[in-house]
């Protein structure tokens, strides 16, 4: 039976470690993922939260452009896309799509949608693409989503999502991994 995918794109598609090279150099920093462990970066960087947030406008389009693919991900989200409905759902703003539009494509990687919500709060999308399972990176996203939608989530490891987890958010470190999950919530279903 066909399913739909609800999928956020950063440190989820793309690698979680994307954005560290271009906070090391925007700040002349020597961070690495590990040293990360919370998803407000602003704690990192040696100016104010209204200056991170502006240079962040700055450097988005570039961030997003030149971020690399996690490992594994073309391959199984393409294998998905064959059964599955694909609902990319970001907290990218939407003038970003251009943008989004043309890595998702550079990678081979196939959608049905794009859904840029430039904001945090994806339970609405989630509802309104009815969305039957969710891949996140962002912990509280993932919280929120299981517990208003009702349904499974699928959380990317990293070291700013390592809190305690209810049931029905799921914890993978790889997309093979996601994919053996998933294969289990299918046959459960």
């Amino acid at each position: 039976m066909q399913k739909r995918f609800g999928i956020d794109i950063d440190g989820t598609v793309t690698s979680p470690e994307a954005l560290v090279p271009f906070l090391n150099e925007g700040f002349n920093l020597k961070l690495t993922l590990d040293d990360i462990t919370q998803y407000d970066l602003t704690p990192f960087v040696p100016v104010s939260k209204e200056e991170f947030y502006d240079w962040y406008l700055e450097n988005e389009g570039k961030i997003y452009e030149k971020s690399p693919i996690a490992e594994g991900a073309k391959e199984v989200l393409n294998e998905w896309d064959k059964k599955h409905q694909m609902y990319f759902i970001s907290a990218r703003n939407s003038k970003n799509f251009d943008i989004t539009k043309a890595w998702l494509d550079r990678h081979g990687i196939r959608y049905d949608e794009i859904i840029l919500l430039g904001s945090h709060n994806k339970v609405k999308a989630a509802r309104e693409w009815n969305v039957d399972i969710f891949f996140e990176d962002r912990y509280e996203n993932a919280i929120e989503i299981h517990e208003e939608c009702k349904i499974p989530v699928i959380l990317f490891d990293t070291p700013y999502n390592r809190k305690p987890l209810p049931d029905g958010i799921i914890r993978v470190k790889s997309w093979l991994e996601a994919k053996q999950r998933v294969e289990e919530w299918l046959k459960n279903s």
